[in-house]
């Protein structure tokens, strides 16, 4: 079985799902987002498919579809529906697997669990997603804090956006973390420019050591 490598963020709509599309090319892996909220536009799943160019057989499906674009606990219960957390289990890959989560850590996935109880029994290692932006050294200092809390491995941060370097050096000198890179923002967004960018902003043998 592969190692799988989760994807997280400090927050919402930080480009995490970019970030995903990228790690999941550069490894050469498989993608899975166990819950989707909010299936009338574009998924997660198939931006990934897209910006990755991935076959449909390296896009796993979703354990649970669900209709709004809400909190997955809150959207589940407008669709009549109570997600199962205890059935979301790793799923068996030949290849890396790259797991993307909902928004936050602290994301309930219904009334009595949140994403990163699931993600401590996993133990799966985590890549935490942090834009560059104001207010990124407090949520992401305290969601390093929730990860070790619960003993979860932290593989590193990926900062998305702009350079901000004494931003990111605060975060890693006061977090202990190690800083895999930056994916910046791209003015265009294609498979291409993606590609480009995780060549040349992370080095795949620091994700690829997190499965040995």
């Amino acid at each position: 079985m592969s190692q799988a490598i989760v994807v997280t963020g400090t927050d919402t709509g930080i480009g995490k799902t970019v970030f995903a599309a990228g790690l999941t090319a550069l490894l050469d892996g498989t993608y899975w987002k166990p819950v989707q909220s909010g299936i009338e536009e574009e998924t997660d799943s198939q931006v990934v498919a897209r910006l990755a160019q991935l076959s449909p057989d390296r896009v796993l499906p979703e354990a649970w579809r669900l209709k709004e674009p809400l909190s997955p606990h809150r959207a589940a219960e407008l669709d009549g529906v109570e997600i199962d957390a205890d059935a979301l289990t790793l799923p068996t890959t030949n290849r890396p697997l790259v797991v993307e989560g909902a928004g936050g850590l602290m994301v309930p996935v219904n009334r009595r669990m949140l994403y990163i109880d699931i993600f401590a029994r996993w133990r799966a290692p985590v890549v935490l997603c942090a834009r560059t932006e104001l207010g990124t050294i407090n949520h992401t200092l305290l969601s390093i804090e929730a990860l070790r809390s619960r003993a979860i491995p932290l593989l590193g941060i990926a900062f998305i956006g702009d350079e901000m370097a004494d931003t990111q050096r605060t975060i890693a000198e006061m977090g202990k973390v190690r800083v895999l890179g930056r994916l910046p923002r791209l003015d265009q967004l294609t498979p291409e420019t993606l590609a480009e960018a995780m060549r040349a902003n992370f080095k795949t043998a620091d994700f690829l050591e997190a499965r040995r």
